[in-house]
């Protein structure tokens, strides 16, 4: 056997943190952590589409630079474009991609780029990859957001996400803007979590507070509530062009396949008529919001509601009970979090009852 022990070291830090980190099966547990938010994925829809009766193929065999572009993925381009009300969208193989190919090629040396600090990994990680210097702002500040803007040079980068994933709140985007045409920044938004679940037709934050005119780009992922897989980055066809030369996670990846870009065309068609499951939603949110806990709790309008519980210890033990009283919570644990912040990040859904809500309130009470 190949001697690496010298991995050792890092993972004993993350057992001597107990945050230790594994991979498990959900089982049979009533799901309060999935990103399925609509229920897309759970109840089957995708399938039952007469999108995907079609034999669709399973590889694309190659880059969309060279074999791998066809008509059906252009195609599905022009009606994300379409619908998010852009003059251009480019698919991706994922948010993660998106985020990465976005950020790490377009801040040239000179430029800056000024971060929510609360920021998903894919964008810090795109911004490690950039030639551009870079700031953390505190979350949702708006005056160290413009304090930061002012110390800054060459191309200004605001990047920030519609709504967090860990804290369930959203951005103060038309604020956020404004700051942007003072300064003449260049605004890009993650809008990840807010697509399918803001706005009337599940279009996101931005054409909800109809700022897409505004927005330099955006990036929409179907991971989540729609229910697929991969991503759109929108803009100008500018944009477009030059992310095609020049966003390496683009460039070197090989696209997706039809059978993958069917299932998004698929559930486009599908989530902007979900306005039962998103009436449901706000029912859920606001049930959980009114209801009495021994814990502390994020105010949030969203589906991702937390209750925070300081120690990897001690909210891996309130996790663990959950689990096993079959409900599907999940503990996210320091240093994804800062230390005191620990806690379960409760993720409600279309598909859950009120009576399965009651239930997992019932175990938060004492």
């Amino acid at each position: 056997m190949y001697n690496d022990a010298f991995l050792n070291r890092k993972l004993k830090e993350r057992l001597d943190q107990n945050s230790f980190r594994k991979l498990r099966l959900p089982g049979d547990k009533i799901d309060f952590c999935s990103n399925d938010y609509l229920g897309i994925v759970k109840n089957d829809l995708l399938r039952q589409s007469p999108t995907m009766k079609h034999n669709w193929k399973n590889g694309s065999t190659g880059s969309r630079l060279l074999s791998g572009n066809y008509p059906l993925i252009e195609e599905v381009e022009k009606e994300l474009a379409v619908f998010h009300e852009a003059d251009a969208a480019l698919l991706f193989n994922s948010g993660y991609d998106a985020n990465m190919g976005v950020i790490s090629s377009i801040p040239q040396r000179g430029d800056t780029i000024i971060y929510d600090q609360l920021c998903h990994a894919s964008i810090r990680d795109g911004i490690r990859l950039s030639f551009g210097q870079s700031y953390s702002f505190a979350h949702n500040d708006l005056d160290n957001l413009e304090r930061k803007i002012k110390q800054t040079e060459g191309n200004v980068f605001v990047v920030t996400e519609s709504l967090f994933s860990m804290d369930g709140d959203l951005c103060p985007l038309q604020s956020i803007v404004a700051l942007c045409e003072k300064y003449n920044a260049h605004l890009i938004i993650d809008e990840a979590h807010a697509t399918g679940i803001i706005g009337e037709k599940g279009e996101g934050l931005v054409q909800q507070l109809q700022l897409q005119q505004k927005i330099f780009c955006r990036i929409h992922t179907f991971g989540k509530a729609v229910g697929c897989h991969g991503a759109v980055v929108l803009g100008s066809q500018q944009l477009k062009d030059y992310l095609i030369n020049f966003a390496r996670s683009f460039i070197y990846s090989t696209s997706l396949p039809e059978h993958s870009i069917a299932c998004i065309k698929a559930s486009y068609t599908l989530f902007p008529l979900m306005n039962n499951e998103r009436a449901h939603l706000k029912k859920m949110i606001e049930h959980f919001q009114q209801a009495d806990i021994g814990y502390k709790k994020f105010v949030s309008d969203t589906p991702v509601q937390v209750v925070v519980i300081p120690g990897n210890d001690a909210v891996k033990n309130i996790a663990d009970s959950l689990q096993a009283n079959k409900l599907d919570v999940r503990a996210i644990l320091y240093p994804t979090v800062p230390k005191g912040a620990e806690r379960l990040r409760i993720v409600l859904h279309a598909f859950n009852t009120i009576e399965e809500l009651d239930m997992l309130i019932s175990h938060l009470k004492n």
